[in-house]
């Protein structure tokens, strides 16, 4: 009789351990689920706010263009031109990110660097750890009192 009780509890303990291992697997899934698609929205309100740079940047490019040529002419001092080379490089820049191909290079490069050059990515003194955040915590806290 205690052995066929054992053993129901043994199945019982047994269940509920697969059970556990399922909902952490299925946790891990959703969390990994719900970080991917927060990336993918920081990445959208990125690139929408560099397309919405671009568009108020761009009508001050157009007008510094035309002011600046205006008064280079008039007052014929082709200095006036200077600042059109660092304003022109911003502006290729926006439009590059908003609508060109920088991203897609972008992520190539970090495909390389995960690749190729790992070493560069790891943290300085090594990994956090739990004793180390602790260690902090405490330091902060002045009124901790250790048991």
């Amino acid at each position: 009789m205690g052995f066929i009780f054992s053993k129901s509890i043994n199945e019982n303990m047994k269940n509920q351990q697969e059970f556990m291992l399922m909902n952490s697997r299925l946790q891990l899934e959703r969390q990994l689920l719900m970080q991917n698609q927060m990336r993918e929205r920081q990445l959208a309100m990125q690139i929408a706010w560099s397309r919405e740079f671009l568009k108020y940047f761009g009508a001050f490019f157009g007008l510094a263009a035309v002011g600046l040529t205006t008064g280079a002419i008039k007052n014929k001092k082709p200095g006036l031109f200077l600042p059109m080379v660092p304003l022109s490089f911003i502006l290729a820049y926006q439009y590059d990110m908003g609508y060109g191909s920088l991203l897609r290079r972008m992520k190539g490069e970090a495909e390389n660097i995960l690749d190729t050059d790992c070493a560069l990515l790891e943290m300085p003194k090594g990994p956090l750890t739990f004793e180390g955040l602790e260690k902090a915590r405490r330091a902060q806290n002045k009124f901790f009192i250790e048991r």
